[in-house]
């Protein structure tokens, strides 16, 4: 798998982009390639039937995996965000949602924590621990600011992205996060080819990835925090059979906050998202608990109206 863009005499290539998706034991994976820096991607061939069986074609190839759930992401085209300035690279991405299975192939495919990437978004414990690097990072580049207005404008913008001074965090804004890092030049990614007196590489909070891809590891997650909150896809990464507090901590991993559990518990009954398989669960160190599955008539019962999940803390 190259590291850069495919070459180009027109200097525009397009790339098709996955985001494979699974929770395991709560914690939000993706899958990799090249020594988890890059999610698995190939060029568009006009072999290809569709950009989507494209997408299909490389990711079988490089990690043996089929894909199931597949939904277009969004499409990148930033000139200045991939380091090749004589070419122009579209990304077009996919999010892929599925439950994570052993991977092989030849491009030494692995599954890694999303949080690895972004520690800062794991709020389930409270605030990550990297905040006071965060702080003092987004500080220091509030100071350089060239005047008071560009200063009271960067301070306003960290508070109410990352929750500081009593600003509530918004799990959505992941991609607004990452930007923000991007341009107060506190992530590996903002360095690329600058040899000026930048912070080091390696001080930086988070696993760096080639090209764009953690920014598209960041759209990722943003459309699906706030997907899970009104269509049944969190089903997509479960089990056939599993117990609600499984399903609770795969919701909570995803959104990277605590939910209320009585008013989650009320809200999958009301809207009859689950149906009890009248088995129980040995492993959950207490108590048999109740299996459940997810009720697959509700995909056409819901088509309109959504579902809900109550994202909030607890």
């Amino acid at each position: 798998m190259r590291s850069a863009p495919p070459a180009s005499k027109q200097g525009i290539a397009a790339d098709l982009i996955a985001l494979l998706v699974a929770v395991n034991s709560g914690d939000p994976r993706v899958l990799t390639i090249q020594d988890q820096h890059a999610l698995p991607s190939g060029p568009f061939e006009l072999a290809h039937r569709s950009l989507q069986s494209g997408l299909r074609a490389w990711v079988e190839r490089q990690t043996r995996l089929p894909l199931g759930y597949v939904e277009q992401l969004y499409t990148f085209a930033d000139r200045d965000r991939i380091g090749a300035a004589d070419q122009r690279v579209i990304s077009i991405s996919y999010l892929g949602l599925t439950r994570e299975q052993a991977e092989s192939g030849q491009y030494g495919a692995s599954w890694k924590s999303w949080y690895d990437y972004f520690p800062w978004e794991d709020h389930r414990l409270g605030a990550p621990p990297m905040e006071k690097t965060l702080r003092a990072g987004l500080a220091a580049w509030t100071a350089a600011a060239p005047d008071r207005a560009a200063r009271s404008d960067r301070r306003q913008r960290a508070a109410m992205l990352f929750g500081f001074d009593g600003h509530v965090w918004n799990e959505e804004l992941v991609l607004q996060r990452y930007e923000l890092l991007y341009e107060a030049r506190l992530i590996p990614e903002a360095l690329r080819g600058d040899h000026s007196s930048a912070p080091a590489a390696d001080t930086m909070p988070g696993d760096p990835m080639i090209l764009d891809h953690r920014r598209i590891l960041a759209t990722g997650i943003a459309r699906l925090r706030a997907k899970i909150k009104y269509r049944p896809v969190v089903f997509e990464l479960m089990p056939d059979t599993f117990t609600l507090l499984q399903l609770q901590r795969c919701v909570e991993a995803l959104a990277g906050k605590l939910v209320h559990k009585p008013n989650f518990r009320r809200l999958i009954e009301q809207q009859e998202l689950v149906e009890d398989t009248g088995e129980t669960s040995q492993e959950t160190g207490g108590r048999p608990a109740k299996l459940f599955r997810f009720r697959r008539a509700v995909l056409a019962e819901r088509a309109i109206a959504g579902t809900k999940l109550p994202i909030s803390g607890s």
